[in-house]
């Protein structure tokens, strides 16, 4: 058998998709080695397609988040389905991550439905198996998603302890085309820092505040450069909100939700940027921006060719 030294490069694109909460995030994190995807316990945390790019010396796989497939509601949620639509497209190979918790007489008929119509090799990641005791109980899941869809291999998963990773990678870079690099080294996303800094932002919300307020939030990063020589880095943003009184509860008494915010996601871009960060945040009111297509625009969410 030939050496991997021998073996052609491999590198190509592979989604990943599935329904909210299922830990597509915790994985493609997981997997690149960098937290580039935000987590929450909430459903419908991710609204664009996000790359993270996972180099070996024989092989690049460039992974694409998505949104969680969900019914859409309203003109964002068309557009996160959409975006998760065209993720299935021109791509190397899929990953559904579902639950490896769920009971195996409901995997999700809407996301295999998605499936049917996809030619690339399609792995099943039966996520969190590290809440599975015992293992056997996973056992009728695996025969449920094999009656369901003819799966290049179906694999329980821990994003958590890192549960079979190491074999996903090796099965994923088997069904890739040869190809050089796609990205430099020591590249791991396509996204700007900007991006990653209203992110973050959005994390916090969505971890601090309740209800119907983080997905009323939108956040755009205004201004972003070195200062202190090099030593420091200062960020603008703003916090869009619908109606005055998301403002008020975003604010909070005396600005202590809006100081929460931003001490938690400071703490979080000075471990991502390894310098020291002065966050500068303002909130302002945008009404109905999740039905305006120049807000969508300007505030990144976009369909994603």
């Amino acid at each position: 058998m030939a050496s991997r030294e021998l073996t052609p490069h491999r590198a190509g694109f592979v989604s990943l998709v599935g329904r909210a909460n299922v830990g597509k995030s915790s994985l493609l994190n997981r997997l690149v080695g960098e937290k580039l995807a935000i987590v929450s316990s909430r459903p419908q945390t991710t609204r664009n397609r996000i790359t993270g790019i996972l180099t070996r010396p024989h092989a690049q796989i460039v992974l694409v988040d998505t949104p969680g497939i969900h019914a859409p509601a309203g003109k964002l949620g068309r557009i996160m389905l959409t975006t998760v639509q065209r993720a299935l497209e021109d791509v190397d190979a899929v990953c559904l991550v579902a639950e490896a918790t769920e009971p195996p007489e409901q995997p999700d008929e809407n996301v295999l439905k998605m499936l049917a119509s996809v030619r690339q090799p399609v792995f099943c990641c039966l996520n969190k198996v590290d809440l599975v005791t015992p293992k056997t109980r996973i056992l009728p899941l695996i025969a449920a998603y094999e009656r369901r869809h003819p799966f290049a291999a179906i694999l329980p998963v821990s994003a958590v302890d890192g549960t079979n990773l190491a074999r996903l990678e090796d099965l994923i870079t088997a069904v890739l085309p040869p190809s050089p690099p796609l990205f430099p080294p020591g590249v791991t996303t396509d996204q700007p820092e900007t991006f990653f800094v209203a992110e973050a932002l959005r994390e916090k919300i969505f971890q601090l505040t309740r209800a119907e307020i983080p997905y009323a939030c939108a956040v755009r990063t205004e201004e972003l450069r070195e200062r202190d020589e090099g030593k420091g880095l200062y960020i603008r943003a703003t916090i869009f909100v619908e109606q005055d009184s998301q403002k008020g509860i975003v604010i909070g008494g005396g600005g202590r939700m809006l100081k929460a915010i931003g001490s938690a996601a400071r703490a979080g871009l000075e471990a991502f940027f390894g310098i020291k960060v002065f966050l500068d945040l303002r909130v302002e009111v945008r009404k109905h921006w999740r039905r305006d297509d120049r807000a969508l625009r300007e505030f990144g969410i976009m369909l994603i060719s």
